[in-house]
């Protein structure tokens, strides 16, 4: 048997050239065979389908048309974020030119472990990587050792624990957490993974961090502590009052950690920028660009307003950073992470920034946002439906006018089966919402009213008792 082909080196373009043609055909296959937004039949349907496709994980002997059958039914199974009826979740359609960048990444797969592992991508992830630190808290003073800085994470649940970490690290090895009713569940997890205290959470009665709640929680708190705001909650996109509550933090002596994995992409936009002021008073930051930024996942990132905090991270291995490598040059890759393989992430990032700049990602978040604007209009106007509040960023939430909870969940789960629209659900004032998160900027008004005239007749069947043709 001859050596499979590798993806890099003098004959991987070669070699890749017609895998690429099998994979992007068996897409397509898949993607018609679906002919929707996510496949119908519910997940038995789904896993026996798939069941199929695999047969035998392992065999004795291999299957030369594995490629093709096993993308053809993945994407034949899988939900398509691209579809204008899939907005259920923070989950955006990436960008062709990310999955492009994307592909060289894993071709030459680089490990940001080591330079002499990465050497073009260890800079690469310095450049970008501070630059995005910049967008957040400006340009630095004169002293570079205190200038701003990020990390490439996974994700904001990634981002989130090095932020808990790095303000236990900061205070010494203790730290209590103070977050609102609102805040993502993986600050509460991170604070359990790190051995923290229980954390203490201040009430959120309007969906957004209450100032005066947590200014009085603050007062009765023995340090250290670390207050963690959100600008763009997972349920309703809402964004905390970010001025007052750095006040707060400022007057208490509090660190502040602001997760805005959400709406940290309205940075772009000069239209809805002004509504992240106060995110450069927080000490970190989480940003997510696999949600407003168009990136395959992962591409999430921690920015912190002083580098100096990262020397908790530093780390020493031998093989990977020896002292005499360091004092000769060699960049030491160890401290910008937990993890010691790390895929570079950044050239994906790097390759959207330098392609559409500011302005181009500043128009597709101002899309989303104005096509959430039409869709909350359409469901204002609409007698059957029943609108939660304007849209903070790009997420609506609605719900049949009239229906009990178990009806709105049974709408949407009915749809997830016929595979016909993908919403989310969202639990708030006590009663059951539907939830669209809109993220596709090619996504039209005439998709919207087909969206909201899908939902209205899957509601009128399951109320007249019968499933339609």
């Amino acid at each position: 048997m001859s050596t499979p082909p590798l993806a890099s080196g003098p004959e991987g373009p070669r070699a890749l050239r017609p895998l690429l043609d099998t994979v992007l055909e068996a897409l397509d296959e898949g993607a018609r065979a679906r002919g929707g937004p996510l496949p119908a039949g519910g997940p038995d349907t789904v896993a026996a389908r798939m069941r199929e496709a695999l047969g035998e994980a392992l065999p004795d002997q291999g299957d030369p048309h594995a490629l093709h059958t096993l993308i053809r039914a993945f994407a034949e199974g899988a939900a398509d974020p691209a579809h204008p009826r899939c907005a259920a979740h923070l989950h955006c359609p990436p960008l062709a030119l990310a999955t492009a960048a994307d592909l060289a990444a894993s071709a030459l797969n680089p490990s940001l472990d080591s330079w002499d592992q990465a050497p073009a991508a260890s800079e690469l992830e310095l450049l970008v990587a501070g630059a995005l630190a910049r967008e957040i808290y400006g340009q630095p003073g004169e002293d570079p050792g205190t200038a701003p800085d990020s990390l490439i994470t996974t994700g904001g649940t990634e981002s989130n624990q090095l932020a808990l970490l790095l303000a236990r690290e900061t205070y010494g090895g203790s730290v209590r957490l103070v977050c609102g009713a609102n805040a993502h569940h993986s600050l509460a997890r991170a604070a359990w993974l790190l051995g923290l205290p229980d954390p203490v959470v201040v009430p959120a009665p309007a969906g957004t961090l209450h100032p005066a709640a947590l200014d009085e929680a603050l007062s009765h708190l023995p340090g250290p502590l670390l207050v963690a705001a959100t600008a763009g909650t997972t349920d309703a996109g809402l964004i905390d009052p970010l001025p007052q509550i750095a006040a707060r933090c400022a007057a208490h002596g509090a660190r502040l950690h602001i997760d805005a994995a959400y709406g940290g992409g309205l940075l772009f936009s000069d239209r809805h920028r002004a509504r992240l002021a106060g995110l450069d008073t927080a000490d970190t930051v989480t940003l997510d660009l696999h949600k407003l930024g168009w990136q395959p996942a992962a591409a999430g990132l921690l920015a912190v307003k002083n580098r100096r905090d990262l020397t908790a991270l530093r780390h020493h291995a031998d093989y990977l950073n020896a002292a005499d490598d360091t004092q000769a040059g060699l960049p030491d890759l160890l401290g910008r992470s937990l993890r010691t393989t790390r895929r570079p992430d950044v050239l994906k990032l790097a390759v959207t920034l330098r392609t559409l700049g500011r302005s181009g990602l500043g128009t597709l978040v101002d899309q989303v946002c104005a096509r959430a604007r039409e869709f909350a209009a359409l469901v204002d106007e609409h007698p059957g439906f029943e609108l939660h509040a304007r849209p903070a960023i790009s997420t609506v939430l609605f719900r049949p006018a009239g229906a009990t909870d178990d009806t709105v969940a049974a709408v949407r789960r009915a749809l997830l089966t016929d595979g016909r629209a993908v919403l989310g659900r969202a639990r708030l004032d006590g009663r059951l919402w539907l939830k669209a998160t809109l993220l596709n900027p090619a996504t039209g008004p005439a998709d919207l009213a087909a969206l909201l005239h899908l939902v209205a007749a899957r509601q009128a069947t399951l109320v007249e008792g019968h499933t339609p043709r």
